[in-house]
C-alpha cells in the first residue's frame, strides 16, 4: 500500500480479533512514530507497549471513550517527556505527529487502531499516570489500541472544498 492509499483509507478501528500482533509489526509501528518531525529534532516522546490484560482493563475503566483498549491485544501509550521539551510546549505537536504516523503505519501493515486522547484532560492524565506509575516529567498524551481489525466499514469521503481558502480568507 502506498502512502496516499494508506492516508485515504485509514479508519478508526475499535473492534479487534484476538490474534496476537507480532513484535516485528509493533516495532514497525513504533519506528514510524519515531520518524515524525519534531521541533529542533528533540523527539520528546516516550512509548509504553502494554500487553498485560489487567493494565488494558484499567486503562479502559479510567477513560469514558477507551473501551477499545480492553478489546485489543495490546496498546501503545504515547507520552511527552518534558525533559526534552526545549521548545516550550511543542511536545504536544511532536507527539501528535508521532501518533498520526503510527496510525497510518498500523493501517498500512494490516492492523487497526484508534487515537484515544488523554492530554489535556487533567483527570485522564492523572488516571493513566497512576495506572502506569509515570514520573511527573512524563505526560501521557494518547493511547492507541492495536490489533487486527474485526470490523470493516465503508470508506468515508472527507474531502470538503469549502474548507479550502487560497491566498486569504
Amino acid at each position: 500500500m502506498n502512502a496516499l492509499q494508506a492516508l485515504h483509507t485509514r479508519q478508526s478501528i475499535r473492534q479487534y480479533t484476538s490474534d496476537p500482533v507480532e513484535d516485528r509489526l509493533v516495532n514497525d509501528v513504533l519506528t514510524a512514530g519515531m520518524m515524525a518531525p519534531s521541533a529542533g529534532n528533540e523527539r520528546p516522546w516516550q512509548f509504553i507497549v502494554i500487553r498485560h490484560r489487567n493494565t488494558l482493563k484499567a486503562i479502559s475503566a479510567n477513560h469514558p471513550y477507551a473501551s477499545a483498549v480492553e478489546k485489543a491485544p495490546l496498546a501503545i501509550l504515547v507520552c511527552g517527556d518534558l525533559v526534552y521539551d526545549n521548545y516550550d510546549g511543542y511536545w504536544v505537536q511532536d507527539c501528535a505527529a508521532a501518533v498520526e504516523n503510527m496510525l497510518v503505519a498500523a493501517h498500512a501493515l494490516g492492523l487497526g487502531s484508534v487515537w484515544i486522547g488523554l492530554y489535556p484532560r487533567e483527570q485522564r492524565v492523572a488516571d493513566i499516570r497512576a495506572v502506569l506509575t509515570l514520573p511527573e516529567h512524563v505526560v501521557p498524551m494518547a493511547v492507541l489500541p492495536l490489533g487486527y481489525p474485526a470490523e470493516i466499514r465503508a470508506k468515508e469521503e472527507r474531502f470538503d472544498k469549502t474548507r479550502i481558502h487560497y491566498d486569504r480568507w
